[in-house]
């Protein structure tokens, strides 16, 4: 059988290793535009941070180790049609510029994502960087070492990784976010309070609410940035403002969601039986609502990809969905979630609850301890756990794992409050924080059961 890989970031990487690993025979074919494989994109912001000396350790893989296990590797290669009906694909070498015709038996689209760039005047200006591949964080670390006063438009992951990373370097920092709060897919608005909290602390300017409109240059040379509410001067701008599914291929040829991703079914596979998709290029099943959603995450990547590469030959293994589980490190702190916030409970329309347990991780006893606050979401009709968000100096990184499984396992919190969990002081009280949040959903669940 000959499969073609189209992409070969973390998907594409993870299906010609698990299609070789299960299969060493087959006639494996890899397309990839970019010069380099599976860059980890976010490592870019531990780069500029000094945190990782080498960006070139952000590869975990690289061509030849997929020709190694049998693969032909294209590099350089830009496809340019698909036609699914005859299973045929167009190509062009973009160093020679020769047209390369190719066919396979089952295709895996695994092109990814690209930086959305939004529709603002100005955004053209050297001066102004996008963030996500390897050529772009060279030039985020090499502009660092000349520009000191440093905007970033997007509060997601990435715009506060980044924050931390240029606060952390002596540059002046201003952060722009078009909402009322920062990392708006993973906390709840007072959950992410304490992260604006801690970049002020550490000399960010965050200005919520400001809806960049352009980009001019002032007299002094200075890149002049509009927004809906003010002026903001800096000598260079990074735009972090989310991903697009890159999947104009096969417009026309597979169902997408109104985004633009490809629709995959329980083994990633696309409405053409024959088409896999995987990674940044497609929905996932997200589990707290059982609906498809776009989340472009490495660890959704990975999953699906290697899936896809079990699944080409012939639907061996469901892929099981996400929670969407993350967690960055912040100034000495651990902000982490896992499944829905409340906001996007209620807009979901399930009748959530949550409850916030605010305490110190171990015994006072202890020589030391830490604060952590935790906020449990959950549905109120049938108990189930639908997401939590960790915040600490303490690494409850673990803690959102732990959350995320519950959710995967439709666990109530009636079971989470009595779940057996470790003691030992130096981890933890006789109950562990994860029990004591769900004791407290309870509690409070009583309390409206009595009024």
């Amino acid at each position: 059988m000959k499969v073609v890989v189209i992409g070969c970031t973390h998907a594409g990487t993870a299906a010609v290793e698990q299609i070789l690993e299960e299969h060493p025979g087959t006639q494996v074919t890899v397309y990839e535009r970019d010069d380099n494989i599976s860059f980890l994109s976010c490592g870019i912001a531990l780069y500029l941070g000094h945190k990782v000396k080498h960006l070139e350790d952000m590869f975990y893989a690289d061509p030849k180790d997929l020709e190694k296990l049998g693969a032909k590797v294209y590099m350089k290669h830009d496809v340019l049609k698909i036609d699914s009906k005859n299973k045929t694909i167009m190509c062009e070498d973009m160093k020679t510029h020769q047209i390369i015709n190719d066919t396979y038996d089952k295709l895996i689209m695994t092109t990814g994502s690209t930086v959305a760039v939004p529709p603002i005047m100005g955004i053209s200006d050297t001066r102004i960087l996008m963030c996500k591949s390897y050529a772009q964080a060279e030039a985020i670390y090499e502009t660092a070492k000349e520009y000191k006063n440093i905007t970033i438009v997007g509060g997601g992951y990435i715009g506060v990784e980044l924050a931390e990373s240029y606060a952390n370097t002596d540059h002046k920092v201003s952060l722009i976010q078009s909402r009322d709060q920062v990392l708006n897919n993973y906390l709840d608005k007072d959950m992410s309070q304490n992260v604006i909290e801690l970049l002020k602390e550490h000399g960010v300017d965050v200005y919520l609410n400001e809806r960049v409109t352009g980009f001019t240059r002032d007299d002094d040379d200075n890149i002049l940035i509009e927004t809906t509410k003010d002026d903001h001067k800096a000598d260079l701008v990074i735009v972090c403002t989310g991903f697009v599914a890159n999947t104009e291929l096969l417009r026309g040829q597979v169902d997408m969601d109104r985004h633009g991703a490809i629709i995959i079914n329980e083994y990633t596979q696309t409405s053409n039986p024959d088409i896999y998709a995987a990674g940044d290029a497609c929905t996932v099943i997200f589990n707290p609502t059982g609906k498809h959603a776009y989340m472009p995450l490495a660890t959704n990547a990975i999953r699906q990809g290697a899936l896809a590469g079990t699944n080409v030959f012939g639907n061996i293994k469901k892929y099981m969905g996400t929670q969407a589980t993350s967690a960055m490190e912040l100034f000495g702190y651990t902000v982490a979630s896992t499944g829905l916030t409340m906001h996007h409970a209620l807009n979901s329309n399930i009748n959530a609850d949550t409850v916030t347990y605010h305490d110190y991780y171990r015994p006072k006893y202890m020589p030391t301890t830490d604060m952590l606050t935790v906020k449990l979401v959950y549905n109120k009709d049938n108990h189930l756990i639908l997401g939590a968000q960790f915040f600490s100096k303490h690494e409850v990184a673990q803690s959102a794992n732990t959350m995320s499984v519950c959710i995967q396992n439709k666990n109530t919190i009636d079971d989470l409050a009595y779940m057996d969990m470790l003691f030992q002081p130096n981890y933890d009280n006789p109950f562990n924080y994860l029990n004591l949040v769900a004791q407290k959903a309870l509690a409070k669940e009583r309390e409206v059961k009595a009024k």
